[in-house]
């Protein structure tokens, strides 16, 4: 037996550990009180670093730690000589790389160490970016590095096209990492811009290490770089189509088309004595400059948005004084300025008429490519030729598919329709967890489809009934219409955006599955609900048509509503206009 080690049992181990523990815990407490009574009473001295340092050694994530370790360098900021400073915080550096060794994503950590690097008498750059350097290595989508490395790359003025190439080497290991592809869709339009001039098209302006700031985000990348971009990042999704980073940072470089800011409509009603203005994106009338002017008289008016809920809102609509244009002989003219544009929009209210409007007529180009820039057509078409022969090889990747998609909404919208409504199909078997984002953006591509076809027709019908439509979307396109048809959907409410539908006078939305109708909110022209075979189970959610004043007939056939005690009773006291209801 001698020689032999004696094996513990798992309960004395077990009782062992618990009291390791219990004394590390008790040191850990007493270190800790003992700092917040230095902190609190004003004391800053060379022990409570030494103190802080043990605990936060341990445990990097303790805020309040960092917080007394900054007031205490401060402090010694102010009785120190600038070489002793240097020195304390070149240690403090040290100390915080075995608290990243700790922790490599401690917020606390990262952000003391940015601290200290910017109030560092002499900063050795270098050395920062060679530690961001090493953390990337280990972990390439480490964010508190990459925003720590954004920070030291503009303290010290890198060069963009140097950290060009460093992300090219980032890439080039490894296709996987999104980091490096963010970071490279920050640096290309600052490098490679897109040129006014025509002459120039790939000219590259001074090398700069300020990051780019939003208007420079919003330029494009030169047509020549862009090819050597879509080059890159296709061998990077034939390589591995399943991995998200590379489809991701191929939408960025295809762009997004940005609507020009723009009033698209005025209404004006002569009977209600309104003005409806739709602009191309939701504003705030109240705060933006709105001024409208009548008969080369500017009017004291009250601009709010068609639903209470809205802030900022595409449609803002305003009434006149009792008598101002109610007068059916007379002409009125009528200019609507949005002056921080600064831009306007005449309207002629004629003799004899009850309404009026003027806006332009708009191209599926104007109202709908803005998912991807139609600026340069041919090259779409290319990527969607790329596209569809990765999709032969690969039939049920998920990325390939919306990419196709978005790449036909860009070319064709209508042309394309029946592909991308096959296309959506396969993309809800393939990948079945996004099945309802798949239907709504479906949805959504089949109402601009629709609204598009309207425009082209000039009517004021909207009609796109048995679509298997599981949301609403771009209603600020329907101002002027008078009749909708949502029968036969999936429905299961009215947004308030649906009271953007300022003339709508008839609403059929029958065998949906709609529950609210928080945006049948004040529409002054509506006569006719057709809501037959909904799930509408309580008067309460009838509400919202109590403030419709012209409502005359109400159609509740097949509702849960309908089995309300007294129902019609209490109907006719809340809908004291409807004097044709079905139930």
């Amino acid at each position: 037996m001698h020689g032999r080690v004696k094996v513990k049992s798992t309960a004395q181990q077990e009782e062992e550990k618990r009291k390791e523990r219990e004394k590390k815990l008790k040191i850990y407490v007493a270190a800790r009180d003992a700092c917040f009574t230095k902190r609190k009473e004003g004391i800053f001295d060379d022990e409570a670093l030494q103190i802080s340092q043990q605990l936060l050694s341990s445990n990097p994530d303790f805020a309040t730690l960092w917080n007394y370790r900054r007031e205490i360098l401060m402090y010694l900021e102010t009785v120190k000589e600038e070489d002793e400073v240097q020195k304390i915080y070149v240690a403090e550096l040290s100390f915080l790389e075995s608290c990243l060794k700790v922790n490599p994503k401690s917020y606390g950590s990262w952000h003391h160490r940015w601290w200290v690097s910017t109030r560092l008498p002499k900063p050795d750059w270098a050395r920062e970016l060679n530690l961001c350097d090493r953390c990337l290595s280990l972990d390439d989508r480490n964010f508190h590095c990459w925003d720590y490395r954004r920070m030291v790359v503009k303290m010290s003025g890198v060069p963009v096209d140097q950290e060009l190439a460093f992300t090219d080497r980032l890439i080039g290991s490894n296709f996987s990492n999104y980091s490096s592809w963010h970071y490279r869709s920050t640096l290309l339009p600052l490098l490679h811009p897109e040129s006014p001039e025509p002459t120039s098209p790939c000219h590259k302006p001074p090398q700069s290490s300020t990051p780019p700031s939003p208007q420079i985000l919003s330029h494009r990348v030169c047509e020549e770089q862009l090819l050597k971009e879509y080059e890159l990042v296709q061998n990077a999704f034939f390589t591995d189509p399943n991995d998200q980073s590379a489809w991701f940072y191929y939408r960025w470089l295809l762009g997004r088309a940005e609507r020009e800011e723009m009033i698209s409509c005025v209404y004006v009603c002569r009977d209600e004595e309104r003005v409806a203005v739709a602009f191309s994106g939701p504003v705030n009338a109240q705060a933006c400059g709105l001024l409208l002017v009548l008969d080369g008289l500017p009017q004291r008016v009250e601009w709010r948005s068609v639903h209470p809920r809205f802030k900022h809102s595409p449609v803002w609509i305003c009434d006149f004084p009792p008598g101002t244009i109610s007068d059916i002989p007379n002409e009125h003219n009528l200019t609507v300025h949005w002056t921080e544009k600064p831009t306007h929009r005449d309207c002629a209210l004629y003799t004899g008429r009850s309404e009026s409007w003027c806006r332009d007529s708009a191209t599926d180009q104007e109202l709908f490519r803005s998912e991807l820039s139609v600026e340069k057509t041919s090259v779409l078409q290319s990527e969607l030729q790329s596209c569809n022969q990765l999709q032969e090889l690969e039939p049920l990747n998920k990325w390939c598919l919306l990419t196709i998609i978005l790449l036909m909404r860009a070319l064709d919208p209508l042309g394309y329709e029946k592909e991308t409504l096959a296309h959506f199909q396969t993309l809800k078997e393939v990948d079945s967890m996004r099945s309802a984002y798949y239907s709504d953006l479906c949805s959504k591509f089949m109402i601009e489809n629709t609204i598009l076809k309207m425009e082209y027709a000039e009517v004021r019908v909207f009609s796109i009934s048995d679509k298997n439509l599981t949301t609403l979307c771009h209603l600020d396109q329907l101002l002027l219409v008078t009749h909708i048809n949502l029968s036969s959907n999936q429905l299961q409410r009215l947004p308030p955006q649906f009271a953007m539908l300022q003339c709508l006078e008839v609403l059929e939305a029958d065998d949906n599955s709609i529950e609210n109708l928080e945006g049948v909110y004040h529409l002054p022209k509506l006569e006719e609900v057709i809501l037959k075979n909904n799930k509408i189970s309580s008067l309460s959610d009838l509400q919202p048509l109590a403030s419709c004043p012209k409502l005359k007939r109400l159609d509740l056939r097949g509702n849960p509503v309908t089995q309300t005690a007294d129902v019609e009773s209490k109907l006719a006291e809340l809908l004291p206009s409807v004097t044709d209801l079905l139930l």
